[in-house]
This record gives C-alpha cells, structure tokens and sequence, in this order.
C-alpha cells in the first residue's frame, strides 16, 4: 500500500506503507527512530549517527551529513529516506529524491521537534508510541524550573571558532535557552547562527558563556582562555546534544539543563 505524505517544506512524498527500509541522514532523527521501535528497518545511517551506540553500530554507514556516497544508498535498496532541511544540502536531497522517497524535516524550535516527532511516528506507523515519547517529553519540560524571572541570565551560546559563531535566533538551540530562562545576547544577531569577535562578545556582555561540545568540540582549554578572556563570567562546557539533539534525546535534556541552572 502506498500513502502520500506532506514533509516540512510542503513536498509531497509517496511512501510504501509501512516503510520496511529506512535510511536516516540525521543523528537525532536516527536515535529516534530506533526509539520508537523501527531498529529492524533502519538499514542506512550517517557517520555521525552515534547514537544508540550499540544499535547503530550494525548499521551501514552511507557517508556524512553533507556527503552521501550514492553507490551504498542504491546497494541497500531503501523505500525511505529521511532528511533534515539543516542538516542535509538541498541538491544532496533532491538529487536523491530523483530515485526514492525522501521525506524532509524542518525543527527550529521544541514546538517543531514535538510535531516532528509524531510526523515521523505517522510515517513509519509508529504514531502511539510517537505519541506516548511527545507525552513523555512534554511533562519533562514542565518538570524544568527556568531562571526567576526577576533575575534574568545573558547567556551566549558558542558553537564554532575560526570564525567564532553562536546560536542566535530561529534556531533550536535558542527555543532551548528560552525555556531555560536564558536572555540570548546573540538573538537579534545576523542569521541563524551569527559570528561574533571577542570584542562582540564582550560588548554583548553574557553573565553565562557556554561552550558547546559540537559542532567544534569544545574542551577545558578553549573554557580557561575564555575565562582569561572574560574575567568574572561564568564559562561551562556544555554537551552539544542535549541542546542541538532534537527528537527522543528531548526526554534527557531537561534534567541536563535544570543542573546548569542549579548550579548558577
């Protein structure tokens, strides 16, 4: 049986249902669907879908997020590929597209993960346990005491150097610092993910700075140069994935965050 779904970008996408061969080019998304039971049909992932390590493990890898190696997707037969708008190049998803079923996603905030979530769970016939994860998620975060709102925290959240970048608005990353109760000093920066200098970044003046274990993996001497650099600032590395990792990771996140804000 075939159905016609609608992705995130208003494509429409003819699956065979229930899919029986499923390759994910996310890692969020990969950890997903293993979460929601799909582990006998997950037939191709991306090198950085680490997660569930041992799952993932015998799973062909199909090359990166940026980069396919076409041969291995052809070899492996799938009836769906799922993508990410961020994540995936969009002539890498069209020029895939021209062969096989690719369904898009597109999550900017904790609103879009959630939906996102019961998209995939529709798609793959997996929506109860979809549904019970976003249920699961969603009492998480109401479980989440975010900063008095009388004493604000200017938080900057650093994803990269060499040019320094941080997460600004529009982003998952900042829908995150949001519910924490953080003031994002990069929101109405330039694009997405804005770069700054350290004279920016001084001038913004953050009470947090936090270092994010990826996409550059940030590490105890890239947070003693910060702090050299910023005296009197609060400087944490922080994992990447409990801030970037839209989808089944959700369920961890909200405890990781309610330690940062504990121990501020």
């Amino acid at each position: 049986m075939e159905k016609v779904f609608e992705d995130h970008v208003g494509r429409k996408v003819r699956v065979s249902f229930p899919p029986q061969r499923i390759i994910s080019l996310c890692p969020s998304i990969t950890e997903t669907l293993f979460d929601l039971g799909l582990e006998e049909h997950i037939v191709g992932r991306t090198q950085f879908c680490i997660h569930p390590k041992e799952q993932v493990a015998g799973v062909r890898t199909v090359g990166g997020t940026k980069q396919i190696k076409k041969d291995v997707i052809d070899s492996l037969k799938p009836d769906l590929i799922i993508a990410e708008k961020e994540e995936n190049p969009k002539d890498m998803v069209e020029e895939l597209a021209k062969d096989y079923p690719v369904y898009v996603t597109d999550v900017e905030n904790v609103d879009d993960a959630l939906s996102m979530i019961l998209d995939i769970g529709r798609l793959t016939d997996r929506e109860n346990v979809a549904g019970n994860m976003v249920d699961a998620i969603s009492r998480a975060f109401q479980r989440l005491t975010p900063v008095d709102a009388s004493n604000r925290v200017r938080a900057a959240y650093v994803i990269w150097q060499n040019p320094f970048m941080a997460a600004g608005n529009h982003t998952f990353i900042h829908s995150m610092l949001a519910y924490a109760g953080f003031d994002n000093v990069f929101e109405t920066g330039e694009g997405r993910y804005p770069e700054f200098t350290l004279e920016e970044l001084e001038k913004a003046n953050p009470d947090l700075i936090m270092l994010s274990s990826e996409p550059f993996p940030f590490r105890e001497e890239h947070r003693q140069e910060f702090s050299r650099r910023f005296p009197g600032k609060k400087v944490i590395l922080v994992d990447g994935e409990m801030f970037i990792w839209y989808g089944s990771r959700m369920l961890k996140a909200p405890a990781y965050i309610q330690q940062i804000i504990d121990s501020l």
